[in-house]
């Protein structure tokens, strides 16, 4: 059993950062690990290179590397780019706008649940029938206030469906 690691081994982390890849990135590379010790875990340049060469497939695929490349460099353009949206505010997260609807659909209820009372303390000359009636409505608006987040998902999916058509 290994108890400490050798000098030239590096932790997941550290083998990421070597590589220029996040932690992540570099876990779905599969890498079989040198060595455990404890919860960590080592790699060496050998495995790593052994790795991405048995990946990579029969020589000559460096087309196949630039086209990997080429997605990255795509992907990273296009993250980038919905970042500097979303920082001049032209976007936003869904979970943002569901959470932002989703206050001022609460707060709006709340306004509904008191407002026969209100009526009725304003306006005391008014039937019991017509306060059950303004009841049953702002009931009505309450449940359509409710569904609030599926019908923002579901707008947006089809939205995204638009998109792809």
């Amino acid at each position: 059993m290994i108890d400490e690691p050798k000098p030239h081994w590096l932790n997941q982390q550290q083998m990421a950062k070597s590589l220029n890849l996040t932690v992540s990135a570099f876990a779905r590379w599969e890498v079989e690990p040198v060595a455990r010790i404890g919860k960590q875990v080592f790699y060496d340049a050998y495995s790593v290179l052994e790795n991405r060469l048995s990946k990579a497939g029969p020589a000559g695929s460096n087309g196949d590397i630039e086209a990997e490349r080429l997605r990255l460099t795509s992907a990273q353009a296009e993250g980038q780019e919905l970042k500097n949206e979303l920082s001049k505010g032209k976007i936003a997260p869904i979970e943002i706008i569901t959470l932002s609807l989703s206050t001022v659909a609460g707060a709006a209820a709340g306004i509904l649940d008191s407002l026969p009372l209100n009526i009725k303390r304003q306006y005391p000359e008014l039937s019991a029938q017509m306060i059950e009636a303004i009841k049953r409505q702002c009931v009505k608006a309450q449940n359509e206030i409710s569904r609030l987040d599926s019908v923002v998902v579901d707008k947006l999916e089809d939205y995204l469906n638009e998109l792809e058509a």
